[in-house]
């Protein structure tokens, strides 16, 4: 029997269950806007802040790093048992807003941009898993769905900046990062004030140090890391850098704001509108015919679209547009499937350990791939240089194959593999 609640009126969890999906992930949509608040801007940046070709990677790459090491500092401390999941989401969103709107006040770079990006990941650490956590909660069943709404909401959110930085009244950097972080302070308020509280005691999985070398001889939940793994490498270079692409390949047609303004719409819709989409779909087919037929499917669709877009280089707008949007539909669809097979996959007692592990090698990963891509477009050109993020999706098939015929993959989404 559940017990019951006084707060709010709410006597089953899964009464109210909807709701507090549909605002937990307005609120992440929200704060998730300031993560690529400085790449929608970012040839803005290199001329305001003067910076060398080599460091434009790293205004994302930056914000990937901090977010590595927030989550493990958060996971070391266990703040997520110590301190409700709401003050710590809520938070984490004000301090990424914070972080972002203080870039403002630097006119000439330097290096406290860097270190002010980093922050931004940190707080984000706070906000992006414990959504997860919160909604995993209220979603015994129905999770993959559930999650996967939720990492449509993350990637409408990524995606805002694009199109704030296409609206013709936006095109200045100081509007773009200043209106991601108001976005996030918004976020911050519906945390505090509008979720719905969950009626039950919760404690999220514990993490040790003292367990990875468990989780790393636990083959069936390895397999899924290694598949997640191959989609990280492949998903955030892609969000950072197709706008780029876009900028190139459009600027044979269209220049000026007309060119921006295009580049970044149509960002916003294949990033953000055909991800969310992605996830919703993704999530749907994970839970109705198995998560690693779902994920090989979405893999083997975005590693496709990698392989493909480079020949509509500044060629037919169409084609360029309609490759990038079924890239933004598949390169998510599989995001959420990863994180919840390690759920279903992983004894109770390594959980914690399992999805910290994967979580921060994956965002470790999503450094490499953002630096390499920006380090050999200007070397093998727009036309041939997204063809190497394939290489992720093909690994991640290649795992996600064989935990297919693993015996514990009968764990998976009721015996759906």
């Amino acid at each position: 029997m559940v017990p019951t609640s006084k707060k709010q009126g709410m006597d089953d969890p899964g009464e109210h269950r909807w709701k507090a999906l549909g605002w937990i992930t307005l609120a992440e949509l929200l704060a998730m806007s300031v993560w690529f608040s400085a790449a929608a801007v970012t040839t803005a940046l290199v001329h305001q802040w003067h910076l060398p070709v080599s460091e434009e990677p790293w205004l994302t790459a930056s914000v990937q790093l901090g977010f590595v090491g927030g989550a493990l500092l958060s996971s070391t401390l266990g703040l997520a048992d110590r301190i409700p999941l709401r003050r710590l989401m809520a938070w984490g969103s004000l301090l990424a807003a914070a972080s972002t709107m203080a870039l403002l006040i630097f006119s000439s770079g330097g290096w406290e941009p860097f270190v002010l990006r980093a922050v931004t990941g940190a707080s984000l650490a706070v906000v992006y898993p414990v959504a997860v956590q919160w909604i995993a909660q209220w979603f015994p069943r129905q999770r993959g769905l559930a999650v996967g709404i939720l990492i449509g909401g993350l990637t409408v959110g990524s995606a805002l900046p694009h199109l704030l930085a296409g609206m013709p009244s936006m095109q200045n950097w100081r509007m773009v990062l200043g209106g991601s972080a108001i976005l996030a302070i918004i976020g911050w308020a519906v945390v505090m004030w509008i979720v719905p509280d969950y009626p039950q005691p919760f404690h999220p999985p514990a993490f040790r140090w003292d367990r990875i070398g468990s989780v790393l001889r636990d083959r069936p939940v390895m397999l899924a890391n290694l598949g997640y793994w191959g989609h990280m490498w492949e998903l955030y270079a892609m969000w950072t850098w197709l706008p780029a692409f876009l900028l190139a390949s459009e600027a044979a047609f269209w220049h000026g704001p007309a060119l921006i303004g295009i580049a970044g719409s149509v960002s916003f819709v294949a990033i953000g509108l055909a991800g969310f989409l992605g996830a919703l779909v993704g999530g749907w087919a994970a839970d109705r015919f198995g998560r690693t037929m779902a994920t090989m499917m979405a893999m083997g669709m975005s590693g496709a679209m990698a392989l493909v877009i480079g020949l509509t280089y500044q060629q037919n707008p169409f084609w360029t547009f309609f490759v990038a949007i079924l890239w933004g539909i598949s390169v998510i669809a599989d995001s959420a499937q990863f994180s919840t097979a390690v759920t279903e996959l992983s004894p109770s007692h390594l959980l914690g350990s399992a999805l910290t592990l994967q979580m921060a090698v994956g965002f470790l990963i999503t450094i490499g791939s953002i630096d390499l891509v920006g380090w050999l477009a200007p070397r093998w050109g727009w036309n041939h240089v997204m063809m190497i993020l394939a290489v992720g999706p093909i690994i991640g098939i290649a795992a996600m194959a064989r935990l297919r015929y693993q015996p514990e993959a009968m764990r998976l989404a009721s015996g759906r593999r």
